[in-house]
């Protein structure tokens, strides 16, 4: 990565706060506060993820409207019976955040245009991206790490590694029976079936009449 493509990505994310995330959309709530047995680990606020750089502000959480809240605490009572939990690594993603996204990774199957079309569900509060963790918080093993753009990310495991099979459709049955749906090119990403309710008018509007296609993207 470019020297300047990383100051612009270290500058953005320190132009907007934890505050300023939440009034963007006063309808969002804590998933911890619904369900503190969920563990979070926020990728994008830390140096773990695809830019190597931080793109959320000290203290942020993760967000998401109440209905999805209330979904993912029905996926993880449905996992418990299997001494398993939600791991969620991203939630609610201001646009400012998916702006330095898209310059880092501009890979239009994987990373949705911020000004393109509905750009990300994360924008919105209505999608996540989850993995699994057992009883004692240890990751279980899936395809492939957290925002690896690669075939192997695909939704469906193409791979022979039983157990990996045996987390991903735990993850995708817990999700889907919770009504969300997940993403073709990432095993990970997971927006639920109503997200159509919250789509502002003129975006949807706008995408009838300009035939972009409704398919979200991370």
């Amino acid at each position: 990565m470019s020297r300047h493509l990383s100051l612009t990505i270290i500058f953005t994310a320190a132009m907007w706060t934890l505050e300023t995330a939440q009034a963007a959309n006063p309808q969002l709530v804590d998933i911890a506060m619904v369900d503190p047995t969920i563990v979070i680990d926020l990728r994008y606020a830390t140096e773990h993820n695809v830019t190597g750089h931080a793109l959320y502000p000290p203290g942020m959480r993760a967000l998401v409207l109440p209905t999805v809240a209330q979904q993912l605490a029905g996926a993880q009572n449905y996992l418990k019976q299997f001494r398993y939990r939600l791991k969620i690594w991203d939630a609610y993603r201001p646009k400012e955040a998916q702006e330095s996204l898209w310059k880092y990774a501009s890979k239009d199957q994987y990373v949705a245009n911020p000004e393109k079309g509905f750009g990300s569900m994360h924008s919105y509060g209505v999608s996540v991206d989850a993995t699994l963790v057992d009883d004692w918080s240890q990751d279980a093993s899936m395809p492939t790490k957290f925002d690896e753009f690669t075939p192997q990310a695909m939704l469906r495991y193409a791979g022979r590694d039983p157990l990996v099979k045996q987390h991903l459709t735990l993850l995708q049955v817990a999700m889907s029976r919770n009504n969300f749906y997940g993403l073709r090119v990432e095993w990970w990403h997971f927006t639920t079936a109503d997200w159509k309710k919250y789509v502002p008018y003129w975006e949807d509007k706008q995408m009838s009449q300009t035939g972009e296609s409704p398919s979200p993207k991370s």
